[in-house]
């Protein structure tokens, strides 16, 4: 009975999402239109160890080989701050605020139109304690765990725009 008040329960929940044209974004699989954009993206080189970190990250994700011929671009320009702050008595910094910022663009290979022009950002934040080797460990652990963040916003952000904007076949 109780099986049957429930099933009562999420039928009518079950009918209003079917109906509401929520599709999912990765339909069709490897063989799906986003998949295949997706893919079909080359990544720029970007300068620096945040750009060798970010590019890596966003072929991972991507399921791009990174190069070859491809359909599109993907440039990436980064902005890598480190803001201290919670100042004590004798003016040493007790937290750090690292803020890891993309602006990328989705370029068309074949005419060089600019199809996406966005952003993508994280933060953290560090403890600053006695030790320098642990901060700067830190402040390194806490760029690795930044660019896969930001790799993944940007990701997000491209296979939105090639679910809206699927590829001509």
């Amino acid at each position: 009975m109780k099986r049957l008040a429930r099933l009562g329960f999420l039928l009518p929940i079950g009918l209003t999402l079917a109906g509401c044209g929520l599709q999912p974004m990765y339909a069709g699989g490897s063989h799906g239109s986003v998949a295949r954009t997706l893919s079909g993206i080359e990544v720029g080189q970007i300068a620096g160890q945040q750009g060798w970190l970010m590019r890596n990250a966003l072929v991972d994700r991507l399921g791009a080989s990174g190069h070859g011929a491809s359909r599109y671009r993907l440039d990436v320009l980064l902005d890598d701050q480190i803001t201290g702050f919670g100042i004590r008595s004798n003016n040493t910094v007790t937290r750090e605020r690292r803020t890891l910022r993309a602006r990328f663009k989705l370029i068309d290979a074949s005419n060089q139109t600019v199809l996406l022009d966005n952003t993508a950002q994280s933060d953290a934040g560090i403890d600053v304690v006695t030790s320098e080797y642990a901060v700067i460990a830190a402040e390194q652990t806490a760029l690795e765990r930044l660019s896969g963040e930001v790799a993944e916003q940007i990701v997000a952000q491209v296979a939105l725009y090639a679910r809206r904007h699927p590829p001509a076949e």
